[in-house]
């Protein structure tokens, strides 16, 4: 496995965790479609949350929030439909987005935003 992808898996990882210490409840990871991925989909009260997860060894190239595009939300909706057409959820539902910077030594930071647009 590539070192970039680990560290989106371990990117995921670290957002779960930190997403159930704040109280959400996991219910998929990583769930594919013909047209992508969603990183996490999570329940916090009643309301259905899909998260984009961007992680990063630092801010060189920008932090890991700036790399979430208008396209790429329209497509974390397109997959959010595609998700609940298949499952039973009649509550809200919002799009979050986790930001993750981890460098090789130290503390990892960990970013989440609530209500992407």
């Amino acid at each position: 496995m590539r070192a970039k992808d680990q560290l989106g898996l371990d990117g995921e990882a670290a957002a779960s965790v930190h997403l159930e210490r704040a109280g959400m409840r996991i219910v998929d990871r990583r769930w594919r479609c013909e047209h992508g991925e969603v990183d996490i989909i999570a329940i916090d009260g009643d309301t259905l949350v899909f998260v984009e997860v961007k992680t990063r060894r630092g801010l060189a190239y920008g932090h890991p929030f700036e790399s979430i595009t208008p396209l790429k939300v329209r497509r974390l909706r397109t997959l959010a439909g595609v998700w609940l057409a298949g499952h039973a959820h009649r509550g809200p539902i919002r799009m979050d987005a986790v930001g993750i910077i981890a460098p090789r030594t130290g503390t990892w930071r960990v970013e989440h935003l609530r209500g992407i647009e």
